[in-house]
C-alpha cells in the first residue's frame, strides 16, 4: 500500500544507542525456525558473555549465546513473544559483562580472504545467526541452498511501519555490512548481487552508493510500498521474477538475505562474536523519547519501554515487531530474541474495538494480497474447519503480512484465520 502511514518519522534519525544491562536476562531455547536448542549450561553455573548455552546435534537448528556474563539462576518455561511460552535460560547479572573472548577485536581483511566456504558456513552456525529480518531460519541452511543459485539481493527494504532498525544500521554500519555481503557472495558463488533499498530511506541510499563505487553490486531503489520486504516480494520487484506458488526463491536461482543478517554475519567472521545482541525500534506516539537501542538477547521488553518513556497516557497494546506482522504480547516481561527488530507501543486511543462480523464479500482482500490468494475464502473455510479446502485455496502462500486484515471492512481477523488454517492443515 502507498498511501498508509509508515510513521518511520519517530526515530529514523535517532543514533543506535546501547540500553543498560537488566539485572536479569531470560534466553529462550527456542529462537529460530526448526528444532529448539538443548541447554549446555545448569544452574549454579558463572557464564560468560558470547558463550555458548544451548545447541543441538542435527537438524535446522541455531546454537544460542549467553548475553551477559553471570550465574544461571534457572531453567523453566518463561514468556515468549511467539510460543507463548518456552524453557528458558535465566542468568543473573553479575555486573561484569565478562566476555569469553576477552576482546572482539577486528581481523584483517587478509585472514578472512583466506577462509572458504565451508569454515564461514561454521563461523556462521557456530555463532547462532539466523534471519534477522523476521523469518529466524539458521542463515548456514539458508546459504548452502539446495539448487544453484546465480543471484543475491540484499533486503534493506524495511518495509513495516515505525521500523528503522535496518535503516540506522545502514547508515551507520554500511562498511560492516558489505564486508558481511563480501562474505555471502563468496559462500554462494553468484555473479549478480543487488542491495534493495526503499525510497524512503536517502541516508542509506547514499550512503551505500558512496561505498560500493568501484564495486560490481548494483543498488536498486525501490518505491516505498508494503509488503516489499518479504522474499518473494522483492525478488519480484528487483528482477522482475515471480517465484513460484509453494516455492522460495531458491527454485529461481535467488537467495535474499536481510541487512541486519550480514551484519551479523560480519561480526561473527571478523569480531569472533556470536549473536547475543540486537538493535531493535523501540517506537509509538506515547513514548515520549521512541528510540533505536542496541539490546542484549533476553531482555524483558518492559526494559525498552522504560528507557523510551515518560509514557504519556496508557498502554492498550504492545507489539513486538511491526504493526502489521507483528505479535501482540500480554506480558512485558517477553524478551528480546534474535528475530526482534521492533517494540511498537500503542495508546488505547490507536487500538479499535475488536468486532468480527461475517464477510461482505467486498473482494477487498484479494485486490490487496501480494501472494495472489483468496484471504476471505481460507478465511470462511477456517471457520468451518474445511482445512482440504483452505489448502485448494493456496493457504501455504500466504505470507502473513496483514493487509487484508487492514482493509477488510467487516474488521475480520483474516491473519488469524489463516494461520489458524495453516496449522490445522498440517496436521
Amino acid at each position: 500500500m502507498r498511501d498508509m502511514q509508515y510513521k518511520k518519522e519517530y526515530t529514523q534519525d535517532i543514533l543506535i544507542e546501547d540500553l543498560a544491562l537488566p539485572e536479569v536476562v531470560s534466553i529462550p531455547i527456542s529462537q529460530h525456525m526448526g528444532k529448539s536448542c538443548q541447554p549446555t549450561v545448569k544452574p549454579r553455573d558463572r557464564v560468560l558473555r558470547g558463550q555458548l548455552i544451548g545447541t543441538c546435534e542435527k537438524g535446522i537448528c541455531a546454537p544460542i549465546h549467553a548475553s551477559i556474563s553471570g550465574e544461571v539462576v534457572s531453567i523453566k518455561n518463561m514468556p515468549h513473544s511467539i510460543l507463548g511460552m518456552c524453557l528458558s535460560i535465566q542468568i543473573k547479572n553479575d555486573e561484569k559483562d565478562e566476555a569469553l573472548d576477552n576482546k572482539f577485536e577486528a581481523k584483517p581483511v587478509q585472514e578472512i580472504d583466506k577462509l572458504n566456504k565451508d569454515e564461514l558456513l561454521k563461523i556462521i552456525f557456530d555463532s547462532g545467526i539466523v534471519g534477522m529480518g523476521g523469518a529466524a531460519f539458521p542463515t548456514h541452511i539458508k546459504l548452502n541452498p539446495p539448487k544453484k543459485v546465480d543471484t543475491f539481493i540484499l533486503n534493506g527494504a524495511e518495509c513495516e511501519p515505525y521500523l528503522t532498525s535496518d535503516y540506522r544500521l545502514m547508515v551507520e554500519k554500511t562498511k560492516e555490512i558489505i564486508l558481511g555481503l563480501n562474505l555471502i557472495v563468496k559462500i554462494l558463488g553468484v555473479k549478480s548481487v543487488y542491495i534493495a533499498i526503499e525510497d524512503n530511506k536517502p541516508k542509506a541510499i547514499a550512503a551505500f552508493k558512496n561505498a560500493i563505487q568501484n564495486s560490481q553490486y548494483a543498488i536498486r531503489v525501490l518505491k516505498t510500498v508494503y509488503p516489499q520486504g518479504g522474499e518473494k516480494q522483492l525478488t519480484q520487484s528487483v528482477l522482475g521474477k515471480e517465484v513460484p506458488s509453494g516455492g522460495l526463491p531458491f527454485d529461481i536461482g535467488v537467495v535474499v538475505q536481510n541487512v541486519a543478517t550480514a551484519f551479523a554475519i560480519y561480526e561473527a567472521a571478523y569480531l569472533n562474536k556470536p549473536l547475543y545482541e540486537r538493535v531493535v525500534t523501540v517506537s509509538g506516539a506515547i513514548l515520549e523519547h521512541p528510540k533505536n537501542l542496541r539490546v542484549r538477547i533476553g531482555t524483558p521488553i518492559s526494559n525498552l519501554i522504560e528507557a523510551c518513556g515518560p509514557i504519556n497516557g496508557q498502554i492498550a497494546k504492545v507489539v513486538i515487531g511491526g504493526p502489521m506482522m507483528g505479535i501482540a504480547v500480554s506480558s512485558l516481561e517477553v524478551p528480546v530474541i534474535k528475530n526482534t527488530g521492533g517494540v511498537v507501543v500503542f495508546s488505547k486511543d490507536q487500538v479499535r474495538p475488536k468486532e468480527d462480523r461475517v464477510c461482505c464479500r467486498c473482494g477487498r482482500c484479494i485486490d490487496v494480497c501480494p501472494a495472489r490468494i483468496m484471504p476471505a475464502m481460507i478465511g470462511m473455510a477456517a471457520e468451518k474447519e474445511k482445512w482440504d479446502i483452505a489448502k485448494d485455496y493456496d493457504v501455504f502462500d500466504c505470507i502473513e503480512c496483514g493487509l487484508c486484515s487492514f482493509v477488510c471492512p467487516a474488521k475480520r481477523d483474516l491473519v488469524h484465520l489463516i494461520k489458524y488454517a495453516k496449522a490445522r492443515a498440517k496436521i
